[in-house]
């Protein structure tokens, strides 16, 4: 069906379509980044086709900024977070995948940038894009394939420098992926320090919801200094890191929290690992994903021609391929490749 004949030869999707403009604005790209002159000073501009590995020309409508958030949608790195764990692996199905916790992450981001005159379209794309470097079961894929690359295997840099590299995207959103955890250095723009908060806020809110929510732990469990200040669910509590983070950024122009609300922030960070990230039952999973990928990675590492990009160093080949997998995927071919036992494998939530 090729749509419903109007008026003007124009197809309409709808036989009772009623909407129609009586004047189009066109807004092109150069009019977005007209409007960039209300952005807040020390804010990121959005210019041309955007600073990137490979020049390109602009496009007709959208920033460099959007452009990027658009192919990091539309990219196989982002959908594979669909079946990657967030915290639980093989996760019931209401419960977070890294897929939403990208999406929850993006939210808060938005929250805090818009309100505070950030480049939202940067900020989106770096959210969006912050852990598509993740490998399969979480952050025991790091443990695993750490020991197969000189530098170690850290998820932010590898989604930044290899896992994204062929969307040629803006050096403002790779240094801002590249840089969003704490461990690496700050970012070089304020929308990545946005990022980088809404990262932790994010996941310690929504990590502990799921927790409540398999029966591992009861929100009421919570510290005094989280619960009083923030609240015991995930709403208010993310409304009011939010609300502190831009409360905080107006008053000081710092990207950041209050003392009392980033200790709070802590406490529940702390909190998180004791009772949830580090409790025996989650250590004994993190323990089979690294076995199993590394004896994926290995047997990649030695049978390269079972591997679909044939240039590059074997054992770096297999890394990349083993990053890119969603759990599923990986539990399948270590039964299929390495005939693994179905004993030895992640199973999911254990009580």
């Amino acid at each position: 069906m090729g749509g419903h004949s109007g008026p003007d030869a124009v197809a309409r999707a709808h036989a009772d379509s009623s909407a129609r403009l009586e004047r189009v604005a066109l807004v092109t790209r150069e009019s977005w980044e007209s409007d960039d002159a209300r952005l807040s000073t020390g804010a990121t501009p959005a210019h041309g086709a955007g600073t990137r590995a490979r020049p390109e020309e602009p496009d007709a409508y959208r920033t460099c900024f959007e452009r990027d958030r658009d192919r990091i949608l539309h990219a196989n790195a982002f959908r594979r977070l669909a079946g990657k764990t967030q915290v639980f692996v093989f996760p019931e199905d209401h419960m977070r995948t890294r897929l939403t916790h990208a999406l929850e992450v993006a939210q808060v981001a938005v929250g805090v940038a818009r309100p505070l005159g950030l480049n939202v379209a940067l900020t989106e794309a770096i959210a969006l894009g912050h852990d598509c470097g993740h490998g399969p079961g979480g952050h025991a894929s790091e443990e695993a394939l750490d020991l197969y690359l000189p530098g170690g295997f850290d998820h932010a840099t590898w989604g930044a420098d290899v896992a994204l590299a062929p969307l040629n995207l803006c050096a403002e959103t790779l240094d801002g992926i590249r840089n969003h955890s704490w461990s690496r250095p700050a970012p070089t723009t304020p929308e990545g320090e946005v990022v980088s908060w809404a990262d932790r806020v994010a996941y310690v809110c929504h990590d502990l919801e799921d927790a409540v929510s398999a029966g591992i732990v009861e929100a009421t469990a919570l510290p005094a200094e989280v619960a009083t200040l923030v609240g015991t669910r995930r709403g208010e509590q993310l409304g009011h890191f939010i609300q502190a983070m831009i409360a905080t950024t107006v008053s000081t122009g710092w990207i950041g929290l209050d003392e009392r609300h980033a200790q709070a922030l802590a406490a529940f960070r702390a909190f998180n690992y004791e009772r949830i990230y580090l409790r025996p039952a989650s250590r004994e999973q993190a323990e089979r994903v690294v076995a199993m990928l590394r004896a994926l990675v290995e047997h990649y590492a030695a049978h390269p021609e079972d591997l679909e990009e044939a240039d590059g160093d074997p054992l770096t080949r297999a890394v990349a391929y083993v990053a890119g997998m969603t759990d599923r995927y990986a539990c399948r071919q270590a039964v299929a490749l390495l005939d693994w036992p179905e004993s030895r494998l992640p199973t999911g939530i254990d009580r």
